[in-house]
């Protein structure tokens, strides 16, 4: 098989939700129809077996939630999916958010009950920026919840996408019915307590046949033929170019836990989601096509199994072929490096790989070579755009609890902070280490993790800050006035980059306005 069959066998996508949408048992489910694992429980186990290695994930299990995001590749009708689970608790949001540069579209799990809510807000705003395709899993149909039509005017209002119903819901909560899918025109039949099989699936010629109202009843029959005429008279056929440029979102609705409606949206998927595509980088476009192999590092991870001290670089493949143990240029070093056991992953278990193509996201075994962003190439000086640092919302000094311990310290923090996990600013004119996170639990994290993997005791102290800017200008010497007068509130970030710490919004607007030479950037991706 050469490289361009192997490229149009991939689709790589993330699902997405707000914690407890039921993203996780999605992600399970979808497993399962790809036969990677044989038994429902077998993710959560995974997740347990990986709590029990790990003193890190000993957080997710006090807590019942993911923190970090899990990769997962299995085979179903003939394609290869490269899956990605993101953490869902908004503490870890700018890892999903990192998550979304190495995929080629999103599945976006909506709770019916509880309709759009403040994470989903957010991480729709990161695909919009890329105009990511995006399907839509409205779950939890069994309870009682919104009303459909109200549900998908939310949605759309609140997430502004336009939304095209591929199957439509018979009811909710304990008069939840089935679902008809409107494409095929076949009725898929629920009953509670049951999950869905091949026979539950009723093939009929149109929605007049007599059978739907033997099956479901004369008053949701006419309901569901009163429904479907509406939403066909306004949405039509479906687009695939304008689901494929992010303007329209494919809706379906079900019941992960029941595995129901699930694998009509998964028959779907394969077919319109779209396979690699070409990124940008900062010399041009680079298409899946292009000969030479290139790849991103997009999320490291320390620590995996604590007995071997081991940290995981995950690569996604963008151009080429990678291959094991053959040498590759590492752009920001300037350095030849290989892999000997590049790996590929179904949660916490590995395989090793001879080779991967683009879409394939590869594990990379890391002795501290990379952070978030490096580039691998075949030989070419260029790196890959839209993988931003977003502004932290908590900031706190990092305090140094055993003065014995300084370059333990040192260490593990520079560690942390290239995985991503938190970001490092150094005071300007001191040596204040300042910590930035999006939320609470990431100090936590950082706090258990320096302590249990470095032996280095650390406490926070909270600083009165709002929001990070990350400072560029043309005039040089404006630049270095402005961090000279300001040092109480400038820093450096871990690259060396200068960075203003705004105490709140008005004090952020009124440097703004006071310093017109001066640009504010809200992310560090200007730097790259």
């Amino acid at each position: 098989m050469n490289n361009q069959q192997e490229i149009e066998k991939r689709k790589t996508f993330a699902i997405i939700s707000h914690p407890d949408a039921g993203k996780t048992t999605l992600t399970e489910k979808l497993l399962l129809f790809g036969g990677a694992i044989q038994t429902a429980g077998a993710v959560k186990s995974n997740k347990i077996k990986k709590h029990a290695t790990s003193d890190f994930m000993e957080i997710e299990r006090q807590r019942g939630i993911s923190v970090a995001t899990s990769v997962m590749t299995f085979e179903y009708e003939g394609f290869l999916i490269n899956l990605l689970d993101t953490p869902g608790h908004k503490d870890f949001a700018e890892d999903t958010y990192r998550t979304l540069t190495a995929v080629d579209s999103v599945v976006l799990v909506i709770d019916s009950v509880n309709g759009v809510e403040e994470q989903t807000r957010r991480l729709m705003e990161v695909c919009r920026m890329r105009d990511t395709p995006v399907i839509v899993f409205i779950n939890k149909m069994d309870r009682d919840g919104k009303n459909r039509f109200d549900l998908l005017e939310e949605i759309e209002k609140e997430l502004n996408i336009a939304l095209h119903p591929m199957t439509w819901p018979i009811n909710s909560g304990k008069d939840f019915k089935g679902v008809y899918n409107i494409t095929n025109n076949n009725l898929l039949l629920f009953t509670a307590g049951t999950k869905a099989d091949d026979e539950d699936v009723l093939q009929i010629d149109d929605l007049s046949s007599t059978i739907i109202d033997q099956k479901i009843g004369e008053r949701d029959a006419a309901q569901l033929r009163e429904d479907v005429e509406l939403i066909e008279g306004v949405h039509g056929n479906l687009i695939i170019e304008d689901y494929l440029t992010g303007k329209v979102a494919p809706v379906f609705f079900g019941s992960a836990v029941n595995n129901f409606g699930v694998q009509e949206m998964l028959n779907t998927f394969i077919h319109i989601a779209p396979t690699p595509r070409s990124r940008a980088t900062s010399t041009g476009s680079v298409a899946p096509d292009d000969a030479n192999f290139s790849g991103f590092i997009f999320k490291i991870h320390a620590n995996l199994d604590p007995r071997h001290r081991d940290r995981i670089a995950f690569l996604r493949v963008c151009s080429g072929k990678f291959e094991r143990s053959k040498y590759y240029h590492h752009v920001r070093l300037n350095k030849a490096i290989r892999f000997n056991n590049p790996y590929s992953f179904l949660a916490r278990s590995k395989d090793v790989i001879e080779d991967a193509y683009p879409g394939d996201v590869v594990g990379l075994f890391d002795t501290g070579n990379f952070k978030i962003g490096d580039t691998l190439t075949e030989g070419a000086n260029f790196y890959f755009l839209g993988i931003p640092t977003f502004s932290p919302e908590i900031f706190k000094e990092l305090v140094n609890k055993d003065p014995m311990k300084a370059k333990q310290l040192e260490k593990g923090i520079q560690q942390l902070t290239d995985e991503g996990v938190a970001q490092l600013f150094t005071q300007f004119g001191g040596t204040k280490k300042i910590i930035g996170c999006v939320g609470e639990l990431q100090f936590e994290v950082i706090q258990y993790r320096l302590l249990q993997e470095y032996g280095a005791a650390v406490e926070f102290r909270s600083l009165p800050f709002y929001k990070a800017c990350w400072l560029t200008s043309t005039n040089a010497k404006k630049l270095e006035d402005f961090l000279r007068f300001k040092q109480q509130n400038t820093a450096e970030d871990k690259d060396g980059h200068p960075v203003y710490l705004a105490q709140s919004e008005w004090f952020l607007n009124t440097e703004i306005n006071n310093n017109p030479d001066i640009i504010f950037h809200f992310s560090s991706e200007i730097h790259k």
